[in-house]
C-alpha cells in the first residue's frame, strides 16, 4: 500500500526550519476505509477499494487502488488505514484530482497565446488565434489543433510534492493540488527526499511564579 484517498480543506504557508517560507496545502486524510479486497485467485487481479466519506457504505467516495500481484500484506476488510502508516515527512508524492472548471475560453486563456499585433490596422485580433488549416493540403483541420474551447475539468497529476506534516487525520504538503475546497484526491508515494527541512515549530515559553525570595529582592531595590 502506497496510496490513500484525502480531500483539499485549504492553502496556506509555513516557515521553514532555515527561515525559508512555502505555500503548503492542508488535506484531510482520516477515514480511509477499506472497502473491499480484489485477489489475484478470485479476480485476477490484486486491489483494494478505499471507501472515504463514512465509517461504513454507503462512502461518500468509492476507489480502486491497485497493488501488486502476491502482495500478502494485505489489510483487512473494514479496516481503518492511518496516514502515518504510509506517509512521513520528507514523502515525496502525487496529487491526482479534477482540475477546477474555467468554463469556455479563447486561446490566449486557455493556451496562453501571444495573440495578433496591435498594427497594420488589426485593432480587432488583439486575442485571435490565427490561421487553422493548411490551405489544400490536407484541406482539413489536424486532429488536437489547439483552438477556444472548454478550459479545466480535467483529470490533473501534480507529482513530487513533499510531505511537510502528517497525523492521522490531516497532512500539509508542499506546493499546491488540482481542484477545489473539499474536492477528492488520490495521494501516492512515490520516493523521498533526503533533503528534506522540517517545518519551525514555535514553543511558547509558560511565565514562572515569582517566589517570595524574589518579591522580597524587588521590594528592597525599590
Amino acid at each position: 500500500m502506497n496510496s490513500l484517498l484525502g480531500i483539499k480543506v485549504e492553502q496556506s504557508q509555513k516557515f521553514l526550519e532555515n527561515g525559508l517560507r512555502i505555500p503548503v496545502t492542508k488535506l484531510k486524510v482520516g477515514g480511509n476505509v477499506v472497502a473491499g479486497i480484489k485477489t489475484l485467485d478470485k479476480h485476477s487481479y490484486s486491489a483494494i477499494q478505499l471507501g472515504f466519506g463514512g465509517t461504513k457504505p454507503p462512502f461518500k467516495f468509492l476507489r480502486e487502488i491497485r497493488i501488486a500481484d502476491g502482495n500478502s500484506s494485505l489489510p483487512d476488510k473494514g479496516e481503518m488505514l492511518k496516514a502515518t502508516s504510509l506517509f512521513k515527512p520528507g514523502d515525496v508524492i502525487n496529487a491526482t484530482g479534477i482540475s477546477k472548471g474555467k468554463g469556455y475560453a479563447g486561446v490566449v486563456k486557455r493556451h496562453h497565446f501571444k495573440g495578433g499585433p496591435r498594427t497594420h490596422g488589426q485593432s480587432d485580433r488583439e486575442r485571435a488565434p490565427g490561421a487553422i488549416g493548411s490551405t489544400t493540403t490536407p484541406g482539413r483541420v489536424y486532429r488536437g489543433k489547439r483552438m477556444a474551447g472548454r478550459m479545466g475539468h480535467e483529470r490533473i497529476t501534480i507529482k513530487n510534492l513533499e510531505v511537510v506534516s502528517v497525523d492521522d487525520d490531516f497532512m500539509l504538503v508542499k506546493g499546491l493540488v488540482p481542484g477545489g475546497k473539499n474536492s477528492l484526491l488520490m495521494l501516492k508515494k512515490v520516493g523521498e527526499d533526503k533533503k528534506f527541512v522540517p517545518i519551525h515549530t514555535e514553543t511558547q515559553s509558560i511565565p514562572q511564579k515569582e517566589t517570595e525570595t524574589q518579591k522580597e529582592v524587588k521590594g528592597n531595590a525599590s
